[in-house]
């Protein structure tokens, strides 16, 4: 990956959905928070600067500028965060790229799609409500379902990962990072050819 860090106007933005605090890290629904963390790791960069009511940074990526989003907001008001970038950088909803968790695929796939519906994610459901448009990329990371069919999807979500699982999911967020960096330098039928 070719990441840098940079600080400029941004031509794109990454939101990494997760949930803020001890309590949530290392769980299903914090696979996005897992790849900004992985993305930062790599790159030497800091996610740490607070701004619309998220930790940010901008990174140079595929020539163009980036904001990395960690919403603070919780999950399920991931949208307001999202508007607020949006609107302060005058950026459509087409120039979001939003990394998730995905209940509908098995731990360690991943799935890039160009827009799209909420598919039951909160966090995705905010965003679309406040943003107003489901026309956003999204890359989407499995984390499988529970095995018993009465298992509390929302105890699940928030529920730590095993040490298979974490290794399952981080492998799927260097992959996210990568998908990444071909939608903002290449475009989203790329990243969906190589990626799906």
């Amino acid at each position: 990956m070719f990441f840098r860090r940079n600080i400029a106007p941004v031509s794109w933005i990454a939101v990494f959905l997760g949930n803020p605090g001890l309590r949530y890290e290392n769980t299903r629904h914090n696979a996005g928070f897992i790849t900004a963390d992985i993305i930062a790791k790599k790159t030497g960069v800091k996610i740490n600067r607070s701004k619309f009511n998220a930790l940010t940074a901008v990174i140079r990526l595929g020539g163009e500028q980036v904001l990395l989003m960690k919403p603070q907001t919780y999950m399920n008001l991931s949208g307001a965060a999202v508007r607020q970038a949006m609107s302060f950088y005058r950026l459509p909803l087409e120039k979001v790229i939003v990394i998730s968790d995905d209940v509908s695929l098995p731990a360690g796939k991943l799935r890039v799609r160009r827009r799209g519906s909420a598919g039951g994610h909160n966090g995705l459901k905010d965003i679309i409500a406040r943003c107003k448009g489901e026309d956003f990329p999204r890359i989407r990371i499995g984390v499988g379902t529970p095995v018993h069919e009465d298992y509390d999807m929302a105890d699940w979500v928030l529920s730590k990962l095993s040490a298979e699982e974490t290794k399952l999911i981080s492998d799927m967020a260097l992959r996210a990072a990568a998908a990444l960096e071909i939608i903002v330098e290449r475009g989203i039928e790329d990243a969906m050819a190589e990626f799906n």
